[in-house]
């Protein structure tokens, strides 16, 4: 059984989120190219070449998504914008019929008792950008920080919150060490500087909304719990600099100005010349902290270049994606997290899993992924007990929606969504959200 709102402090927030890209349908309303139309456009790259050019339609069916969120009472709803719906170039010309859309979409939130929180950046970067080296490139957080004033300008005055970038590390260590995300590149130049940009085009977003007097702005970054997959010496220092990388190296940056030593030696030589000194940018200070947390990884050593180690299966219950079900490693983070963030306050920004959906006599059962959201909400509850200044918790997802390289095979929402003709199905965590957020 779920834990109850009231189970909870007063005032904290209960969620759930989605993205631009998986969503809205970038078909429509005058969006540009992006670099996952491309990527997916390459065979190999995503499940039968699928793309988010539909997607759910919430673009048009928005209201109706608003709907399920007030009706599932949710405090919150965290969406994105789409830089290349915005502008479709990356850069200059400004795309109306987008911004009216998500002017809309603050509106309708607001009008049926929604908190906005507003993501700048969830990976659709416009396809002109990546033609110019995309995240290698320095200027990027000079057009990120165009394109945040653009947002911040039209929808500033009505956001409950803001964080200028989702999961820096996908866009950096998946996107382009290991390939499996756009660009889909695997070099180690391109991922520390890719990695280091990020963290320029954050601070540089915090610094334009702080100017223009937005507040309560934060940061998104997610975790995964890395653990020795044997009691070796090397295993451990194998599952060390998988946390350095994954965990550490992006809110070591923000917080304390300073990237993990393990990385060093490997990453210093790619890094952009003089990138000390852009931690003055970076480290630009916050009001929240948000953390994406939903696995674990046993690593172990392997033979071979650097990083030399491999994931192992563990022997936990997996979702429909593989990932082993560790409740405790949210808890972990939100103890260790606080390390580097002290008193601010933390939210659970995603959390939730892939499961299979067997739709009949139109309802969908899915009791494992109520235990899941019921395990993970009990260690948020044993964390705010001792003492963690954490605010709310978010569900991923609140639809079933494009989820990149899996296309549209893995469904996380708590509610289904029918791809041939998008009917919405609320799933019974669905419900049981709704009847354990009951005010």
């Amino acid at each position: 059984m779920l834990p109850s709102r009231s189970s909870f402090p007063p005032g904290f927030l209960f969620g759930a989120a989605t993205s631009a890209y998986q969503v809205e349908g970038h078909a429509f309303g005058g969006a540009g190219g992006t670099h996952w139309d491309t990527f997916a456009a390459t065979p190999g790259n995503v499940v039968r070449a699928e793309n988010g050019a539909r997607a759910c339609d919430h673009y048009h069916r928005w209201g109706e998504d608003l709907d399920l969120l007030r009706a599932g009472n949710f405090d919150v709803y965290r969406f994105s914008t789409s830089w290349a719906r915005v502008m479709p170039e990356g850069r200059g010309r400004v795309n109306a019929e987008g911004l009216d859309f998500y002017d809309r979409l603050v509106d309708g939130m607001l009008a049926r008792g929604l908190k906005p929180a507003l993501t700048l950046y969830h990976w659709e970067l416009p396809s002109p950008l990546a033609d110019l080296g995309g995240w290698r490139n320095r200027d990027i957080a000079g057009w990120f920080g165009d394109f945040t004033e653009v947002v911040a300008r039209r929808l500033g005055d009505r956001l409950w919150s803001a964080a200028p970038i989702n999961e820096p590390w996908c866009i950096g260590w998946l996107s382009h060490f290991l390939g499996q995300h756009a660009p889909g590149m695997r070099d180690i130049r391109a991922t520390a500087r890719a990695m280091h940009h990020v963290l320029l085009a954050h601070g540089t977003a915090i610094k334009v909304m702080r100017g223009l007097g937005m507040k309560n702005l934060g940061a998104v970054c997610n975790f995964e719990y890395a653990a020795p997959a044997d009691a070796s010496p090397e295993a451990a220092a194998a599952a060390q600099l998988y946390d350095a990388y994954y965990n550490r190296f992006f809110i070591s940056g923000m917080f304390r100005g300073e990237y993990p030593a393990e990385l060093m030696a490997a990453f210093a030589p790619h890094l952009p010349e003089g990138w000390q000194d852009d931690f003055a940018t970076i480290r630009a200070p916050l009001d929240w902290f948000g953390l994406n947390y939903y696995t674990r990884k046993l690593i172990a050593p392997a033979p071979g270049p650097w990083p030399a180690h491999r994931e192992v299966e563990g022997p936990l219950p997996k979702t429909d994606v593989g990932w082993e079900i560790f409740p405790e490693g949210l808890h972990h983070f939100l103890r260790v997290v606080q390390e580097y963030t002290g008193e601010l306050p933390l939210y659970v920004t995603e959390n939730g899993m892939a499961a299979p959906d067997r739709l009949a006599a139109g309802s969908v059962q899915d009791a494992d992924r109520i235990a899941y959201l019921a395990a993970h909400l009990r260690q948020c509850q044993r964390a705010i007990a001792e003492g963690v200044p954490l605010r709310g918790y978010f569900c991923w997802s609140l639809l079933d929606n494009y989820e990149w390289s899996l296309g549209y095979d893995k469904r996380f929402g708590l509610v289904h969504v029918d791809f041939a003709t998008l009917r919405r199905v609320p799933k019974a965590s669905y419900h049981a959200l709704a009847t354990a957020l009951q005010r």
